[in-house]
């Protein structure tokens, strides 16, 4: 097996950040600007960045419209190589998960690549988007 050269270890690497804050729609730029940010770190085009904030403020704004009140609405960013994992989680009123047969998931869908979600323990549903930077709308 050949060594690896500090480019495959570069590839390899990843940054894992989250942000956590009240479940409020007033504190959604703050996750847009977040994500921008990320994106940029990674070299996305700027219209490959303006996707994904819109799609993380789709995903956010999904979720809270079944937020337990006065909960905290989190965000993990996961960076690697050329691509970036959003999870989007907030604990829910019924664990019910976003419907996949609306035009707000469509959106979300042509936006981010990849997107996907979960229930978790507690009833918290996650929505995960994935993009791979030079991916035209796939990943």
């Amino acid at each position: 097996m050949p060594a690896k050269t500090p480019a495959d270890t570069k590839s390899a690497v990843r940054d894992v950040v989250t942000v956590k804050l009240p479940a409020d729609s007033a504190y959604l730029s703050v996750l847009r600007t977040a994500t921008a940010g990320l994106a940029a770190r990674l070299d996305f085009t700027l219209d490959e960045i303006e996707d994904l904030r819109i799609a993380v403020d789709e995903a956010c704004a999904m979720l809270l419209a079944q937020a337990v009140p006065g909960t905290d609405l989190e965000c993990q960013f996961e960076l690697s190589g050329d691509a970036m994992r959003i999870a989007v989680s907030v604990l829910t009123v019924d664990g019910a998960l976003p419907s996949r047969d609306t035009f707000a998931w469509t959106v979300l869908s042509s936006l981010a690549g990849d997107v996907d979600s979960a229930v978790g323990a507690d009833d918290r549903v996650t929505v995960t988007l994935r993009k791979r930077r030079g991916a035209a709308g796939a990943q």
